[in-house]
């Protein structure tokens, strides 16, 4: 069974993309998964998608019924983030928060600890 965790969350606003994702790929139920992966210009990158499935020992917290899946692995390089959902005229995409982030790129997609 997933476990819930209350210090990862998910945005209002990256809520509602979510959503919106998930209803044009054809109703699926809402929820994001967030993995970290080595590499990135600092050292770890974040990468999105929607999850298919929920295993059992992956970590769940849902924000207005959609919800946030994260693997066992990535949960402590993510611990306490906020996930968000920025729309600006530089373009849209996801945004996390990360307090356990030390230095980061640019761009917001890869960060070091």
């Amino acid at each position: 069974m997933a476990t819930q965790l209350s210090d990862i969350t998910l945005s209002p606003a990256a809520a509602a993309r979510v959503r919106w994702i998930a209803e044009r790929k054809g109703g699926a139920a809402p929820a994001l998964r967030l993995a970290v992966d080595g590499g990135g210009c600092s050292g770890f990158t974040y990468r999105f998608g929607l999850a298919e499935s929920i295993e059992g020992d992956d970590i769940v917290t849902e924000t207005d019924g959609v919800k946030l899946v994260v693997d066992p692995v990535s949960i402590d390089l993510v611990r306490g983030c906020v996930v968000d959902f920025v729309d600006s005229l530089g373009g849209s995409s996801f945004k996390v928060e990360n307090p356990n982030a030390a230095s980061g790129c640019g761009c917001g997609s890869s960060f070091s600890i």
